[in-house]
C-alpha cells in the first residue's frame, strides 16, 4: 500500500507539474497577443513566465526526488527491522529449546554454533549501520601500510565460515610475479570494504557461490581488487546507482536476498576516503557481476603515514 500510495504521489506531483506548466504557457501565449506593441509589459510577462515555470519545474522535482528517497528510507528501515528481528528470534528459540529440553551433547553443541552464527549476522548488521552513520563524519585519521593479499584472504575466510560456504566457493588468484601489493589505509575500515564486496557477492549468488577475486596493479600507480561472481548480474542502466545509499535493484528483490542497502555505499565511501574508486560492470541480468575496488599503490620503503 505504501508503495502504491507513493507511486500515486509522484503522478500527482508530475501531472500537476504538467497542468501548471500548460496554464502558464497558455497565459504568457495571451499575454504576447495582448501586449505585443507593448515592449515593456512583453518582456516583464516573458522573464516572469520564466521565473515561474522554471519554478514550478524545480519544485516537481524535488519533489519527486523526495518521495523516493523516503521510498529507499522506508525500504532500508524494513530491511534493517527484518536483519535485526530475525537472528534475535532464532536465538531466542533455541535458547528456550535448551532450557526447556534435554538436549543431546552433539545437538547441543550443533545449537551453540547456530546462535554464534546467529549472534555474528546480528552485530554485522548493527556495525554496518553505525558505520553508514560515522563514515561521513569521520576526521582524518593516520594509516598503516598493509599487505592487501593477507588481508582479502582473511576476509574470504570469514566470509566462507559467515555463510557456511566450501572451501574453494571463493577464490583468490596469485599475483603475478609473486608482487607484494601494500597500500596505506585505516586497518578495520579496508577490511569492512572487502567483506562487504565478498558478502555482496555471496547474496546475489543464489544459485550457487562461485566467486573469483584477483589483486593486479592498475595504471603503474594503483592497485586493484577485482571481485566476480556467476550471480543475479545487474542491468546497464543500474551500474551507478547500486552504489547510493539505501539503494537496492528493483526486481532483484524477486529473488528475497536479504540486505540493508548499505554494503556498496560503504565501500564506496571508504574507498573515497583513501583515494580510490569502485566501479561495477555486469554482462547483464543472471550473467554475474565483476566490482572492482581501485587503491592507490603504496611504496613500503616509505614508512611515514
Amino acid at each position: 500500500m505504501n508503495i502504491n500510495r507513493r507511486r500515486g504521489a509522484i503522478a500527482l506531483a508530475i501531472t500537476l507539474g504538467v497542468l501548471i506548466v500548460g496554464g502558464l504557457i497558455a497565459f504568457n501565449i495571451a499575454w504576447i497577443i495582448l501586449n505585443e506593441r507593448r515592449i515593456a509589459l512583453l518582456v516583464v510577462g516573458l522573464i516572469l513566465f520564466g521565473l515561474i515555470t522554471t519554478g514550478v519545474v524545480l519544485n516537481t522535482v524535488f519533489l519527486v526526488r523526495e518521495v523516493r528517497r523516503n521510498e529507499r528510507q522506508d525500504s532500508f528501515l524494513n530491511a534493517v527491522t527484518h536483519e535485526l528481528k530475525t537472528p534475535i528470534a532464532s536465538i531466542r528459540l533455541y535458547l528456550e529449546t535448551l532450557q526447556q529440553r534435554d538436549v543431546p551433547e552433539t545437538q547441543r553443541s550443533q545449537f551453540y554454533q547456530i546462535m554464534l552464527a546467529d549472534s555474528d549476522r546480528l552485530l554485522a548488521t548493527v556495525e554496518q549501520v553505525l558505520k553508514a552513520g560515522e563514515i561521513g563524519a569521520r576526521r582524518p585519521r593516520d594509516r598503516t601500510l598493509l599487505e592487501l593479499a593477507p588481508l582479502v584472504s582473511d576476509c574470504i575466510v570469514i566470509t566462507l565460515l559467515r555463510h557456511h560456504l566450501p572451501d574453494g566457493s571463493i577464490q583468490l588468484a596469485p599475483i603475478p610475479g609473486n608482487v607484494r601489493l601494500h597500500v596505506r589505509a585505516i586497518p578495520e575500515d579496508l577490511r569492512t570494504a572487502v567483506l562487504n564486496l565478498l558478502d555482496n557477492a555471496v547474496k546475489y549468488s543464489p544459485s550457487g557461490v562461485h566467486i573469483h577475486c584477483t589483486l593486479a596493479i592498475s595504471n603503474y600507480t594503483n592497485v586493484a581488487l577485482t571481485v566476480t561472481d556467476t550471480g543475479v548480474g545487474i542491468a546497464s542502466n543500474q551500474l551507478k546507482r547500486i552504489f547510493k545509499r539505501f539503494y537496492r535493484v528493483p526486481g532483484r528483490n524477486s529473488v528475497r536476498i536479504k540486505g540493508t542497502g548499505l554494503g556498496l555505499f560503504l565501500v564506496r565511501a571508504i574507498a573515497r576516503q583513501h583515494g580510490g574508486s569502485i566501479t561495477a560492470a555486469s554482462p547483464g541480468p543472471n550473467l554475474g557481476t565483476t566490482i572492482t575496488l581501485t587503491l592507490p599503490l603504496a611504496n613500503p620503503q616509505h614508512t611515514t603515514s
